[in-house]
């Protein structure tokens, strides 16, 4: 029988925070920053993360101009219908008692997500030059 501890670590990456990491020109094209940082995480689902060995599930939660990105093998995209923030706790709240990481450096959501047990880390994490 599978439990939830037996399945993937659910990776729930907020986009808007993640892409505003880097001063790169990302607010020229927002939609083109999310689809950049949604082909990196691609590549990490299945090697995994450090502490968190693959193959993840990964949640990138988009909102606003970022809004149409598709989802590829390996990272499901999340448009929030309002808040990015309020997504991602609900998407936290519903993993249960499975294992969860949070990918932002926003620290009220920090504090919310890590309020329900989820841990937290950086854009660094999932983009070097953050």
């Amino acid at each position: 029988m599978t439990t939830p501890r037996d399945l993937a670590t659910l990776v729930v990456v907020d986009g808007a925070n993640v892409v505003g990491s880097v001063p790169d020109g990302w607010w020229r094209d927002r939609r083109g920053a999310a689809e950049r940082l949604r082909n990196r995480l691609a590549e990490l689902a299945g090697p995994g993360l450090p502490g968190h060995p693959g193959p993840l599930e990964i949640v990138l939660v988009v909102e606003g101009a970022a809004r149409g990105v598709d989802s590829v093998p390996g990272v499901r995209v999340d448009e929030a219908p309002g808040s990015g923030d309020d997504r991602m706790v609900e998407l936290v709240a519903g993993a249960r008692d499975r294992s969860c990481l949070v990918v932002t450096a926003d620290r009220e959501l920090r504090r919310r997500v890590g309020e329900l047990g989820a841990e937290v880390t950086g854009p660094r994490t999932v983009r070097p030059h953050a």
